[in-house]
């Protein structure tokens, strides 16, 4: 049923033209540039990008509403990236020794601080496929497209084993885990095959992958014996034994379905085609369709949800809601849907509100304050993830100084390969009030970085 919704939901939604979504450009037909998926009208407009964002951009036809048309996606990207420093500081910073999933032992303002932070990933992969899309539109060929994909998804996979493990551990050896950095490169390795194929089989590979994929849910590692870790790579999360007692390599994020949501992104791409009025329509009606969808297969424990004690060693398998003792664990109960790896609800849960966003951004004034925040942002993404990252860890170790705590935890793997000494942590008001100082601090960093980028052509600049 989820998976028919979304596939109707996304189909009714693709349109005929392609835009870019910092350049409008003539149409194939006139530039002379191969179009790698042609579909449609010409257009006659060219607004080139404006070099900053302290002012609106001047439009060339006053027919044209470059605001909705430019922004909308950075201001989700820039959204998600904010949010998702949200949740590595309270990793960082919390005194509380269970994860905020855990149902007998989380509140209600712990799991809502992890709850609303679970839309970064999916609008992450979701928003690389759509970028892979429109990069048509900025002249490149589908061989330009594919190398592009394919090299820099390697390069984001080095990066994750090396500069950003050191982040999350400052431990100096090659990373012991596969998260969402190594699950977004591969993915982008995958969608550099998977672009050359023709667009509805696009569709029904993002799709099916995204709606069918918990069959899978009940297949154990052990069932495939010396290459259980090739199951690990691709859907359940565990801990690949290398070398015992303890050295192997844990998959935090497996590759299906993050491919196929970055697949459907690939699809949307054809939204931005529609004017804007209709685009801002069609999208929120997206949105709303995988929300309702959501809440019909969770209200009634549907289908799309794992297997409630199948997490393999990892805490995550929610299985089905159930009432609970207080409405508050009630609620927590009902919306604790599997992450790890991503289940069809929860997809529907965080990519439904995330078009909604979508849709409501195209609304928002890129040069009001939240705009030219959350666009810095969201223009620079990847340099935004690796610096958060060590800032956080930085100011945890600071801060850790300051109250007189324990910080050898933090300087010899942090929360991923150590506990929490006795007598560390802070409670969630202190979270939140770090979390806002350390987005202030990245925001100077990352406009600088945006504005060179603006500035400069280098090619080395599109791989951060």
């Amino acid at each position: 049923m989820g998976g028919l919704v979304l596939v109707l939901a996304v189909n009714i939604t693709c349109g005929n033209k392609l835009i870019a979504p910092w350049t409008m450009v003539p149409s194939y037909a006139a530039t002379g540039t191969r179009n790698p998926r042609p579909s449609g009208k010409e257009s006659a407009v060219t607004v080139v990008a404006p070099t900053g964002i302290s002012e609106p951009p001047v439009l060339a036809s006053p027919a044209v509403s470059m605001t909705s048309r430019v922004y909308s996606v950075d201001l989700l990207r820039g959204l998600a990236m904010v949010l998702m420093a949200l949740d590595h500081t309270r990793d960082y910073f919390t005194y509380l020794r269970f994860p905020p999933e855990l149902l007998s032992q989380t509140f209600g303002a712990l799991f809502l601080t992890r709850w609303v932070t679970h839309i970064c990933a999916p609008s992450f992969f979701f928003l690389a496929g759509t970028g892979a899309y429109l990069s048509a539109t900025r002249g490149k060929s589908l061989n330009q497209i594919s190398h592009f994909l394919w090299t820099r998804g390697l390069w984001l996979v080095f990066l994750e084993l090396t500069v950003i493990w050191f982040a999350w551990t400052f431990v100096p050896h090659i990373g012991g885990a596969a998260i969402v950095i190594w699950a977004l490169g591969w993915s982008m390795v995958l969608m550099a095959a998977i672009v050359r194929l023709p667009f509805p089989v696009i569709a029904v590979l993002g799709l099916g992958m995204i709606a069918t994929h918990n069959l899978l849910d009940r297949i154990n590692p052990a069932s495939f014996g010396g290459y259980s870790w090739i199951w690990l790579i691709l859907h359940v999360p565990g801990f690949y034994l290398i070398k015992p007692p303890a050295t192997g390599f844990f998959v935090l994020y497996p590759l299906i379905p993050w491919v196929g949501v970055m697949a459907a992104g690939y699809c949307c791409g054809r939204l931005v085609q529609k004017p804007a009025a209709e685009r801002r329509r069609v999208i929120f009606r997206l949105g709303f369709a995988l929300t309702v969808t959501f809440l019909i297969l969770r209200g009634l424990n549907l289908y799309g949800n794992g297997v409630a004690g199948l997490g393999f060693g990892i805490p995550f398998s929610a299985g089905p809601w159930q009432v609970q003792p207080s409405f508050t664990l009630t609620l927590i109960s009902f919306f604790n849907t599997q992450k790890y790896p991503p289940s069809l609800q929860f997809l529907l849960m965080t990519l439904g509100p995330a078009l909604m966003l979508l849709a409501g951004f195209e609304s928002l004034n890129p040069a009001g304050r939240l705009g030219r925040i959350l666009l810095v942002f969201g223009r620079v993404p990847m340099f935004f993830y690796v610096l958060h990252i060590y800032l956080i860890h930085l100011m945890a170790v600071g801060v850790g100084l300051l109250f007189h705590q324990p910080i050898s935890w933090l300087l010899h793997g942090g929360f991923f390969l150590s506990e929490p000494q006795t007598g560390y942590g802070h409670h969630l008001p202190f979270i939140y009030l770090m979390w806002l100082l350390a987005v202030a601090i990245l925001y100077f960093p990352c406009r600088w970085f945006m504005r060179l980028k603006e500035r400069r052509r280098d090619w080395w600049l599109s791989y951060l």
